[in-house]
């Protein structure tokens, strides 16, 4: 059963990306790929993780920068205006 998230981590991790959608999104990416066992991707990008659950060394990459990511352009969302129809 996985631990759960270091609250301390968490707020750390938060503060590099500014957005919580993302920050979970990128954590849970990133567990899925330490848990997966297999070639580079899976080892830890810290130095030593001890008995730190996937999540939270998920949580350290990032306050360490072993992870780099991109925000999304913010697009504005606008609804389509119906044009207005001629009576005949």
């Amino acid at each position: 059963m996985e631990k759960s998230l270091n609250a301390e981590l968490t707020k750390k991790a938060l503060e590099k990306v500014g957005n919580p959608n993302v920050l979970v999104n990128l954590i849970s990416r990133r567990v899925r790929q330490l848990n997966s066992g297999g070639g580079s991707v899976s080892r830890p990008l810290i130095g030593d993780p001890g008995h730190m659950g996937a999540a939270d060394i998920a949580l350290t990459e990032i306050i360490e920068d072993k992870m780099s990511f991109e925000m999304p352009e913010l697009v504005e969302l606008t609804r389509p205006v119906a044009k207005k129809r001629k009576n005949h």
